[in-house]
C-alpha cells in the first residue's frame, strides 16, 4: 500500500492506495487544474482514483470535490450529519478552544463561513457504524470522530495512519507545532476519540493541515 499527500490549497489531501485509490478530502475549491498536474507528477490516472471521503464540510475540505469527482468519475463518501451543508449549503460552525482559537475565530470565521464551493451529493452516505475500505483493497475502515463538526470522520488503517482531517492541526495559520485542533465544535468529544483511535492501534497521525507526525503527540497533549 502506498500513501501519496498533495496539498491543495491549506488543505492535506490524500491518496491511499491499495487494489484501488482511495481519496481522503478535496482541497480548497479551483483546485483542479493543480490536481490534475500532481496526479501526473506521481503517476496517477484519474480513474484510478475510485472513492473520495471527505472528512467533513468545510470550504477547504470539500471545496474541490465536486470538480475531482467530475474528472475522476469517483464515488463521495461523507457522514449523513454533514448532508445538509454540502448537499444545500450552510456552514458547521466550531468554536476556538485554546487562546489563538479564540482570538483568531472572530477573525477568520466570518470570511470562512461565505466562501462558495459547487456542492455534492453523496454516493455513499456515512453513519455512526464504520465502513470498510476493504473492496477497494485497503485495510482500514472510516470510522465516525465528531468533535470537529457533528459529521467529522477519520480514516484508520489497520497499520496504524490515521487521516483524521481536523481532529488535528500541523501547521499555520492553526498551530506551530502539531497537536490538538485550535477549533472544534466539542474538544472534549475530540479527546475521547483520541483515546479510541490510540487504543485500536494509530501511530502516524496524517492531518487536513500539515505534515504527517507521530501519535505520541497526541497521546501527550491529552493527558495533560
Amino acid at each position: 500500500m502506498e500513501i501519496f499527500s498533495i496539498k491543495l490549497g491549506l488543505n492535506s489531501c490524500y491518496l491511499i492506495k491499495g487494489k484501488d485509490i482511495v481519496m481522503v478530502d478535496a482541497g480548497v475549491p479551483g483546485k483542479i487544474r493543480s490536481f490534475t498536474r500532481k496526479l501526473k507528477e506521481i503517476g496517477i490516472l484519474p480513474d484510478e482514483i475510485k472513492l473520495i471521503v471527505l472528512t467533513h464540510s468545510h470550504f477547504d475540505h470539500a471545496g474541490s470535490a465536486f470538480d475531482i469527482q467530475k474528472l475522476t468519475g469517483a464515488k463521495i463518501a461523507f457522514h449523513e450529519k454533514e448532508r445538509q451543508f454540502l448537499e444545500i449549503g450552510g456552514f458547521a460552525m466550531p468554536k476556538g478552544v485554546n487562546r489563538w482559537g479564540k482570538i483568531s475565530h472572530p477573525l477568520l470565521f466570518p470570511i470562512l463561513k461565505r466562501i462558495p464551493f459547487p456542492k455534492v451529493k453523496a454516493d455513499i452516505i456515512l453513519t455512526d457504524e464504520e465502513f470498510s475500505l476493504e473492496e477497494y483493497g485497503i485495510n482500514g475502515s472510516i470510522i465516525h470522530t465528531p468533535g470537529h463538526t457533528e459529521g467529522s470522520v477519520s480514516v484508520l488503517l489497520t497499520s496504524g495512519e490515521v487521516f483524521a482531517g481536523c481532529m488535528a492541526h500541523n501547521n499555520l495559520p492553526f498551530r506551530l507545532k502539531p497537536g490538538l485542533p485550535i477549533y472544534a465544535k466539542d474538544i472534549n468529544q475530540i479527546i475521547e476519540n483520541w483515546k479510541i483511535l490510540i487504543g485500536r492501534g494509530a501511530k502516524i497521525v496524517y492531518p487536513g493541515h500539515g505534515d504527517p507526525f507521530p501519535v505520541e503527540v497526541i497521546r501527550k497533549a491529552i493527558k495533560s
